[in-house]
């Protein structure tokens, strides 16, 4: 018998598996495997992904025409911004009379900002931002010392053309005196709630001192409300908060939210 060549037997047995239509062997096997299935994934995710981004288009939709609180049942986002634009030109509305009322008894009616003069608004921003830079120089204020006070930053700079003019403003009282049976005849107003007792006093220009001939008495502190009577620029000061202007008060009701 003749002995076959390695490389002879090797070729023969290439050629018989290939004409028997045998698989390739499973290192072969399992090295494709891996490739095909990333092809596939990629595939399937590529396929997959205008779904994904329809869904979120249809969540940030649902959301944003979805029910809001106060809502009703049977109400459309049409229904629902047509009853906000009604309610908006109803208060507009509601203004405008109280204002053309105030005017025919001589009063203007007055927000805080109208109270700061041309360019006042700057230099307080400047004051504050100087007051911070100390604060974080390095220098820690030691508790109960003389600088762990509430300090009142801002200026007596006032608008001249209000002295003497009868204002309505709102408010929030802050009365030198408490009590139940407190009877008050001089506070002050500021534009927030809690400033001279939980919270630094507001500018001197932002307080308002004011006197009433008769005593009233204060019932909530945490109420607004609102404040007529005739204003001046004339300085006061007090234990509180100084202030830039004086009210003497004709009416004092309650502000309604």
């Amino acid at each position: 018998m003749k002995t076959l060549h390695a490389s002879a037997l090797t070729a023969t047995l290439m050629l018989g598996l290939a004409a028997c239509g045998a698989a390739p062997s499973s290192d072969t096997a399992d090295a494709s495997a891996p490739a095909a299935a990333a092809e596939a994934a990629t595939v399937q995710t590529a396929e997959a992904a205008p779904a994904a981004e329809t869904a979120v288009e249809v969540t940030e939709a649902e959301a944003t025409s979805g029910p809001q609180v106060g809502d009703k049942i049977g109400e459309t986002a049409a229904d629902r911004a047509a009853a906000r634009e009604a309610k908006a030109a109803q208060r507009a509305a509601d203004a405008k009379k109280r204002d053309e009322e105030l005017a025919a008894r001589g009063i203007q009616r007055i927000g805080w900002e109208d109270l700061m003069p041309e360019g006042e608004e700057e230099r307080l921003a400047q004051m504050y931002q100087a007051q911070m830079a100390m604060l974080y120089s390095g220098a820690g204020v030691s508790e109960g010392s003389a600088a762990d006070t509430a300090v009142q930053i801002g200026t007596f700079n006032t608008v001249k053309e209000l002295n003497g003019k009868k204002i309505r403003i709102p408010g929030y009282t802050v009365p030198f005196e408490y009590g139940a049976d407190a009877q008050i005849k001089e506070f002050l107003l500021v534009p927030y709630f809690g400033a001279c007792i939980h919270a630094p006093p507001p500018p001197p220009n932002q307080t308002i001192f004011v006197m009433a001939d008769k005593p009233i008495k204060m019932k909530d502190l945490a109420q607004a409300v609102w404040i007529e009577g005739t204003i001046y620029t004339q300085t006061q000061n007090s234990e509180l908060a100084d202030a830039a202007y004086t009210i003497k008060l004709d009416k004092v009701e309650t502000y309604e939210y």
